[in-house]
């Protein structure tokens, strides 16, 4: 699959006609909201880790050193953590552009503190893109992430945030904090 996914995401059809949508977000979603929306809380979904798998091009990286961001993998009996937001449709544009980067908008049910769920959508970059770098130890990716720099800015300075994040939602991610450790242990 190509690196770029907005045309492949454009033809997504599953909310056509739905007038707002739950989105998750599990990466610099989190913490980065640069889109309009109605409502934000607390969510999770089932059966999928966060995994620093995803290259990054475009924001956190160069085609030629490419950075480490966030997907998720499949993982059953896993629960990630995320925000939530409720939007409406035109968002997608944006959204589809700032996920080009090998994500695909994925069909999902969101679970909220209160109990409830909706479903919703979640960009995943899955093993079949172009940019997807697979798995390494966390001391590996986070020296990939300390020495990645983009558009966006520095590779560590998305990690670094993410991670700030989950703590300030008070959620516990062992991949995400040992990668940061790995990085504030190299000096970066």
């Amino acid at each position: 699959m190509s690196l770029n996914t907005i045309a492949i995401n454009q033809q997504m059809d599953k909310f056509d006609g739905h007038q707002r949508v739950w989105l998750f977000g599990y990466g610099s979603l989190i913490y980065k909201a640069d889109f309009p929306f109605i409502e934000r809380c607390p969510a999770s979904i089932a059966g999928w880790s966060r995994r620093f798998w995803q290259g990054s091009h475009d924001h956190r990286g160069t085609e030629a050193a490419p950075g480490r961001v966030a997907t998720l993998v499949p993982d059953p009996g896993a629960v990630c953590h995320g925000m939530a937001y409720l939007i409406t449709p035109d968002v997608f544009a944006h959204l589809d552009h700032r996920e080009k980067n090998g994500y695909l908008r994925l069909a999902t049910d969101i679970h909220f503190d209160d109990g409830s769920s909706e479903q919703g959508l979640v960009y995943i970059a899955t093993a079949e893109n172009a940019a997807f770098l697979g798995e390494a130890s966390e001391q590996q990716i986070a020296l990939q992430i300390a020495s990645a720099h983009g558009p966006s800015g520095p590779n560590r300075d998305y990690l670094l945030a993410l991670a700030q994040a989950l703590r300030d939602m008070d959620r516990h991610d062992a991949h995400v904090f040992a990668i940061e450790a790995f990085l504030h242990d190299a000096g970066a």
